[in-house]
Order: structure tokens, then sequence, then C-alpha cells
């Protein structure tokens, strides 16, 4: 049993993740028959969690995860409804300021998508708004003056957001167009947080009959949540100041979890990825950047919380008992399965067996 931990980078870093979503692909109960598990394609759609959700205007904890809302967060550091949002807004003399107002939840990330940054992505949202404000579709070739107007006026909004100044002369403000029309290291877009049991839990969720495997898949939940909270309580920070030199208390989490049934071998593996958003709000109101630092070093705590909640879960709901697995190196923290699951078929099952199968 473990949790594993990594970053996400800005742009596409978080695609992996949705290109095994088939939002389609529904099932009734907490699992499918294991007769169809290798022929169906994708997986269940994922769902929004973390009490850092609640600041999120029109999303809700367990609302479905759409690709538009993991790229505008994930990829580009905005509102994950931006896109909707700036369909929305409607009045006259509407500005670029406003815009970036219903789109915005703090800095947008500086880097987006490979070749393409976060200045970029924001010029050319602003210049399609434009376009659109004059009653043209959005794609409705706008002057080259107008163009020029709205870099300057993004380029000076970069630039008061980095110095909190103006720039003093137009050589400054030709700098930042330079700096941020030029690909750079890709910023963190977020964390990916992998919960997974061991071999032993997914093999019996795979067997078992459909209220056994129910019960083993809401246990992997529940310690999941367990694991959040412990995250939420004593690893969740961000920094302000100088140099980041204060750690500030943040509101919560936000997050998408996705629940995986397999391996990339094709095996039953019963795990779930959380993506955490690299955006934590203050209790100031503040949407600022997660500290990271604190978080991979409670990796290790967060992974045994996961590991003592759900041995605790499954042992509430089905009795279940753990004991160490036979032949553990001693020099090596101790592996517990369940108790009463043949060793063969958790080792069949670790060995990608069913890569051959004709699930894909």
């Amino acid at each position: 049993m473990t949790m594993s931990l990594h970053k996400l980078t800005a742009g596409t870093g978080y695609t992996y993740l949705t290109r095994q979503v088939a939002a389609a692909d529904r099932t009734g109960g907490a699992r499918t028959p294991l007769a169809t598990y290798y022929t169906e394609r994708g997986e269940t759609p994922g769902q929004w969690v973390g009490s850092g959700v609640a600041a999120i205007d029109g999303l809700t904890v367990g609302d479905e995860v759409t690709a538009s809302q993991m790229q505008a967060l994930f990829g580009s550091g905005l509102h994950p409804l931006a896109q909707q949002r700036r369909e929305r807004l409607e009045g006259p003399d509407l500005t670029g300021a406003d815009y970036r107002a219903v789109t915005r939840l703090g800095l947008p990330y500086k880097v987006y998508d490979g070749d393409v940054t976060a200045f970029q992505v924001q010029v050319a949202q602003r210049i399609e708004d434009h376009a659109a404000s004059l009653g043209h579709p959005r794609d409705y070739p706008v002057p080259s003056q107008d163009r020029a107007r709205i870099r300057t006026q993004v380029a000076l909004e970069f630039f008061r957001d980095e110095h909190h100044r103006d720039p003093v002369d137009a050589r400054e403000l030709s700098g930042t167009i330079a700096k941020h029309s030029r690909p750079r290291t890709t910023a963190v877009g977020g964390y990916d947080l992998t919960f997974s049991p061991v071999k032993s839990v997914s093999a019996l969720w795979a067997v078992a009959p459909p209220d056994i495997a129910a019960q083993v898949e809401l246990a992997h939940h529940d310690a999941v949540a367990d694991a959040l909270g412990f995250i939420e309580a004593h690893a969740l920070y961000t920094r302000e100041g100088a140099n980041g030199v204060r750690q500030v208390d943040v509101t919560g989490l936000v997050a998408t979890a996705f629940t995986h049934r397999d391996s990339r071998a094709g095996d039953p593996d019963l795990h779930t990825h959380v993506a955490v958003a690299n955006k934590v709000q203050t209790l100031s109101g503040k949407w600022l950047a997660v500290d990271g630092r604190i978080l991979f070093k409670a990796n290790v705590t967060a992974s045994e919380t996961y590991n003592t909640s759900l041995e605790k879960h499954l042992r509430t709901r089905l009795g279940l008992v753990f004991a160490e697995r036979e032949g553990t190196d001693r020099g090596k923290r101790p592996v517990r399965e369940v108790v009463g699951v043949d060793p063969r078929l958790n080792a069949r099952w670790s060995t990608g067996f069913a890569s051959s199968s004709s699930r894909f």
C-alpha cells in the first residue's frame, strides 16, 4: 500500500489522467463484473474533491470533472470555469479587466502547453474578446494597431503583477513582452497523489461478488479521504512575503480524483489519482501556490495514514485481517496483505500476464 507523489507540469502535464476517462463509460455500481473487465474502454469520470473547492464559484465537491476545466486550472492556472464565465459576461463597454476578473485565480501560469506562454494565451483571448465585443466572430481578423494595443496592455498587467509598479520606460515594457513571449521551464500546475492498495486488495476487489467488491472500493475511497484530510490539516500551506518568508494557512485542497481499475499492463489494480492544483486560497482570500516542500515532506506520513485507514475500513466493513507478507526483506518496511487471498493470484496479477488482452 502506498501513496506516491510527483509534480504535474503546467500545460499538458495533467492529460494522462483525462486521456483514460471516457465520459460515456458509466457503471451502475462500484465496479464492473470481471467478465467485462478486460473488454471495456476508458475509466469513469473524475470528481472534484477538497475543502478548497468551496471557494471556486460554480463548483461543488462531487461535481464531474471535464477536460476544459482541467485545461483551464491545471494547464493555464485559470478559474476552472474560465471559458463559461467569459461567454456569460455581458454588458456595455466591457474591457480586458472585466474578462480577466472572471477568469483569473491568482496569477496564471507563465508557460502554457509547450511552446505557448501564458502571456500569449492572454493576448489571444483578449483579441478574441475584442472581436466579440464588436459583434464579430471570435476569430474575426483584428487590425494590427488594436492587436498591438492589446499586447501592450497585457504586458503592462504582467509587469505590475511581478514588480508592483509601472514600468519606467518603453524599454522595460518591451522587455516584459520579450520575456513572456519566450518559452521557459514549464511551471508546476499541480501534484499527482496516487493511492494504491496492496495487490491482494485489488485481487479481492476484482474476483469478489459485486456487493463485496463495492465494500472494498468504498473502503479505499474512505482511506483516500482520510489521507487527504491529514494533508489539509498538517501539510497544506502557501508562502507570502519577500522570498516566501512567511508560511501561511490556506482554506484547503482544490483537487480532482480519478479512480482507475487496472495497471498499465492490464492487471486489476484499483487505485486513485488525486490531482492537487497548485492553487490554494489564503484565509485573507488571496490565491497563491502550494508550498510543495511541505507537501513532499509529508509524503511518507500521508501514505501511512492511507495504509492504516484502509486496513481499518476493510476490517470494519468486511472483517478482513491483514498480516505481513512472507519473505519480506527485513531491511524494508513490511508489506501487509489480506489474509485468505492466494499469494499466487497476487503474483500472477503483478507480472503483466494480461497485457496481451483485448482490452485495448
